[in-house]
């Protein structure tokens, strides 16, 4: 077989958790591995309006690893900027895909429309990133496929994707480069993730890009179970409103199928519980519609569903907001970055009454890492508002593997494996688990470097 080189290009998830962009050339061919979006820091967040490193029509086709927006919301600008070719995911990861692009632009669309109404914009006219129809353009290049499904992109260039535990339909990606082997691991999930399989274990591999985002720590041993309990019966003794900012897919259903359980087992009190997220609503859907793709099966999630309030329209929004009765609401987004939990915040943030329950990794630059880190004020709706309400938070119940999940997943690699490249994490959390693989498993580990080049020797 002729020589050939392979090469990889890391544009974004490189020294930070987000924007995640891997860029494969082989044979000719140019392959996206995920295309996200940057997001929290000021300084990431201006790489999205920036030019994509390569002209995005010279991209052949994209692989989706899940369907998390800092892994597939910049695809509405890769397209506007020219690329027509198929992008490949799972199935249900497609169907989420449509659902989260779509309510990432009404949101951009509506917070461009409020700067300008109330003038807090520092631009002549804010504009959003991408709009619906941007999003429209996306939607049929998606194809859906199996786990362990081959997909040849060229005679000597293929790939397969395999259950990551994630979120719902997430994978790793195997991809077979001449006779050389990379596994993207994407973003993996713990050993025992709440509502879905575990990440699937595979052998060989020549080349490891691993995601490193609790790659300096360790997930607490309390169960989500407690801290949830803790935070309910907080706020239920206040008679007050306990807000959870939540991801709308696979966290917002953890949190339901949990406080279902503590219902039934009497260990909460009946509060009425609302979930006001259109998105979250419809990833409940995608739940519904892929039974076997998940661990708690259709009639266990069609149960966790009936004892929740779904909020679609902002009417029922507005006067859920203005109820002062106690209650548990769960509301977009989860890193308070947009959403309808701002609206809620705007009324609660102050109010030593209310609760406030951080259920997930909250990225720097986030309004959840501010309140995470105990701020005193955070500024949203271009104002600055105290923070007074009892803040509470769960690591236990993240969709991604901690330290020892990732070195546990990584020994299991035959010795074909001579390479870690880490990605998705912060410095200090990528380059400690560097140092661990390195001791740990004598196998050379290096953090992925943004928009270096790295050269893999095929034959």
């Amino acid at each position: 077989m002729k020589s050939s080189k392979c090469t990889l290009s890391f544009f974004g998830a490189a020294g930070t958790v987000t924007g995640s962009k891997t860029l494969v050339t082989f044979n000719g061919k140019r392959v996206l591995i995920d295309c996200g979006l940057f997001q929290g820091l000021k300084a990431l967040r201006t790489q999205n309006w920036q030019d994509f490193p390569i002209p995005p029509k010279e991209i052949d086709e994209v692989i989706l690893t899940h369907a998390h927006l800092d892994h597939c919301g910049y695809l509405p600008k890769l397209v506007n900027q020219g690329f027509s070719g198929p992008i490949h995911c799972t199935q249900p990861t497609a169907d989420l895909v449509k659902i989260i692009l779509e309510d990432s632009a009404k949101i951009q669309e509506e917070e461009s429309d409020r700067a300008n109404r109330l003038g807090y914009t520092s631009h002549a006219e804010a504009k959003p990133l991408y709009t619906l129809q941007d999003v429209q353009n996306v939607l049929p290049l998606l194809v859906g496929h199996e786990y362990s499904e081959w997909v040849l992109i060229n005679p000597t260039f293929k790939f397969q994707l395999h259950t990551a535990g994630h979120i719902l339909g997430s994978a790793m990606i195997e991809m077979e480069v001449g006779e050389k082997t990379i596994v993207f691991s994407g973003d993996l999930g713990t050993s025992e993730p709440l509502l879905l399989t575990p990440p699937k274990h595979l052998k060989r591999a020549n080349l490891l890009v691993l995601e490193s985002t609790y790659g300096d720590r360790l997930h607490p041993e309390t169960p989500a179970y407690d801290d949830v309990k803790i935070a309910v019966l907080s706020a239920a003794k206040k008679n007050g409103t306990l807000i959870i900012p939540t991801f709308a897919v696979e966290r917002a259903q953890e949190i339901i199928y949990l406080l279902t359980l503590l219902k039934a087992n009497g260990d909460i009190p009946d509060l009425p519980v609302f979930l006001d997220s259109p998105m979250g609503i419809n990833a409940t859907k995608v739940f519904l519609k892929y039974p076997s793709w998940h661990a708690i099966g259709e009639k266990r999630c069609q149960d966790m569903c009936n004892g929740i309030h779904l909020i679609k329209d902002a009417a029922h929004s507005r006067s859920v907001q203005a109820d002062d009765s106690p209650k548990i609401v769960l509301a977009g987004s989860g890193m308070i970055t947009g959403g309808r939990v701002l609206h809620y915040l705007y009324k609660h943030i102050s109010n030593p009454e209310s609760t406030l329950l951080l259920a997930g990794f909250q990225a720097a630059g986030t309004r959840g890492r501010q309140i995470q880190e105990g701020a005193n004020e955070i500024k949203f709706f271009g104002t600055w508002h105290p923070v007074r309400m009892e803040v509470f938070q769960t690591a236990s119940l993240s969709a991604h593997a901690d330290q020892a999940d990732l070195i546990d997943w990584t020994a299991q690699f035959d010795k074909h494996l001579t390479k870690v490249l880490l990605n998705h994490g912060e410095p200090m959390a990528s380059h400690t688990l560097a140092l661990q693989i390195q001791d740990k498993l004598g196998i050379s580990a290096e953090v992925a470097q943004p928009n270096t080049i790295y050269n893999l020797e095929s034959n």
